[in-house]
């Protein structure tokens, strides 16, 4: 290549080098040369889709993808790789059929059935779970990922020696990967925790996050990396000093759908389980999890000159986002016509300014729960690791980061003309009817006696957050959870206890 010659093939493998070192960047430049050389190439796509998910670019990375199954739909690899983006975006149905497509194009590779397998673990099939485990495990003995389906699943049915048996040697083996030893130290966790050992239980959550912080660590935090404390505190700082007059008054527009609801708070506050029991109406359609306000973000939440533009924004370039919103709801396959639509996805706390701009119209659901399970449950999930979810990696920075949020948004209701309605998990489980009545008055929807039965309903669908199983065995208690572990959160008290004020508990 010194030498003047360039050919995707050379691209290709410098490249490879440059994600090697952790330059995704340098990589992602090479291989968007190469495509253009050679448009083609499958392994050049391939690499590409690869180098767009590690830059957190998920959806780009499914074009790349999807682009290379279109020229030869016989490459299981990009069928599998298509099948774990897809899963981390949420969209598990393409994740499963993607996971399928490769195993039957490869019957002799153990990791697609071991995906299908965690899949099936997420939705509760736990006879699902351990059939397609076991036939992961008759390729390769030690699988890990079809390991930890089958453990998941000796949990869940209460064969907790079993399930410790099963992920022992992903604990003591010398070339597991620390993204499977990570789960498997959780597990072990979930196997204390149901013993009534909160104390192993907690050294074992420490090791999982431990495992994902050093992995994580150079891409999340690393030089010239701005983390999501430091987003959140320049965020601060503009709104602190910006005129309220300047962000109140925005305009909307005609929605297609009947209602507009974006239901928000913080991991683990209980919005998986409000979205399933109004979801039971059939005048209720959701997101389920997924991010829609992609462009917006990128356009106008990298820092103050950005969000100046979106305080002065023109009718046609608001009317231009909320488009580019819409066609991405569509494209998830959610039809919002004639029907109240939620868009739930619990840090679009941070995102606010967006909605009031370019949604004003739009009804808020602020869901809280008592911050001290909130940022235990953050700190003891296994996460798919993101700039935000690396936070949650430490007990002190779950804890630090819902301070932030809560006060960025308390800010932000001072700032801009919202209409909020603070859901309280709480209130849901002790009087189920009465607050989902509330709810839906506020939402405009109807309230149906069905919603009783939602953990029935909701069986069908699939759902892409760490709360599915939980949610699938209905109406769960998961209130003061907190308090076996309170000798290991003491350290973080000082720094939840305004919070536990603000929300009276």
């Amino acid at each position: 290549m010194r030498a003047g010659a360039e050919h995707a093939l050379l691209l290709n493998l410098r490249a490879w080098r440059a994600e090697r070192a952790g330059r995704y960047d340098a990589a992602l430049a090479d291989l968007q040369r190469a495509r253009r050389l050679a448009p083609q190439d499958i392994p050049t796509l391939n690499a590409l889709g690869l180098c767009l998910a590690n830059l957190q670019r998920p959806a780009e990375a499914l074009e790349a993808f999807a682009a290379a199954i279109a020229i030869d739909p016989n490459f299981a690899p990009a069928h599998f790789n298509r099948g774990w983006v897809s899963e981390e975006m949420g969209e598990l149905d393409l994740a499963r059929s993607s996971f399928e497509a490769a195993a039957r194009l490869n019957p002799r590779d153990p990791t697609p059935p071991a995906r299908l397998a965690g899949l099936a673990a997420r939705a509760s099939d736990w006879k699902a779970a351990r059939s397609l485990a076991e036939r992961a495990l008759a390729v390769q003995s030690g699988q890990p990922t079809a390991l930890l389906a089958m453990a998941a699943a000796d949990l869940a049915e209460g064969e907790l020696r079993a399930a410790r048996v099963r992920v022992q040697p992903l604990i003591d083996g010398e070339t597991v990967s620390p993204i499977d030893k990570a789960q498997a130290h959780g597990l072990l966790g979930d196997v204390a925790d149901r013993q009534g050992d909160p104390v192993g239980a907690f050294r074992e959550f420490t090791a999982a996050n431990q495992a994902l912080r050093g992995f994580y660590a150079a891409r999340f935090s690393g030089p010239g990396v701005q983390t999501v404390p430091a987003m959140l505190s320049w965020l601060f700082r503009y709104f602190e000093d910006a005129s309220g007059a300047a962000w109140r008054g925005a305009s909307g527009s005609p929605s297609p759908a009947a209602g507009h609801v974006f239901l928000l708070g913080f991991p683990r506050s209980g919005t998986t389980l409000l979205e399933r029991v109004l979801t039971v109406s059939p005048g209720v359609i959701a997101s389920e999890e997924r991010e829609t306000l992609t462009e917006a973000t990128t356009e106008f939440m990298r820092g103050p000159r950005t969000l100046d533009r979106l305080a002065a924004i023109s009718p046609a370039e608001a009317d231009r986002h909320r488009a580019l919103y819409w066609a991405r709801v569509r494209q998830m396959g959610v039809d919002p016509v004639g029907r109240v639509f939620i868009d739930k996805l619990p840090l679009n706390s941070i995102k606010l300014p967006l909605i009031a701009r370019l949604f004003p119209e739009a009804k808020i659901l602020f869901a809280v729960r008592d911050p001290r399970d909130v940022v235990l449950s953050c700190f003891r999930q296994r996460f798919r690791v993101n700039p935000s979810m690396y936070e949650f990696l430490t007990l002190e920075g779950a804890a630090r980061f819902y301070a932030q949020v809560m006060r960025l948004s308390d800010l932000y209701r001072s700032r801009l003309t919202l209409r909020v309605f603070e859901h309280r998990y709480e209130d849901l489980v002790s009087d189920f009817e009465g607050r989902a009545r509330a709810v839906c008055d506020f939402i405009g929807a109807d309230w149906t006696p069905e919603m009783r039965g939602f953990a029935e309903v909701g069986a069908r669908r699939s759902v892409a957050t760490p709360s599915a199983t939980q949610v699938a065995r209905g109406l769960y208690d998961g209130a003061g959870q907190w308090r076996r572990y309170e000798e290991q959160l003491a350290p973080v008290m000082s720094i939840l206890q305004p919070w536990i004020e603000r929300f009276g508990y």
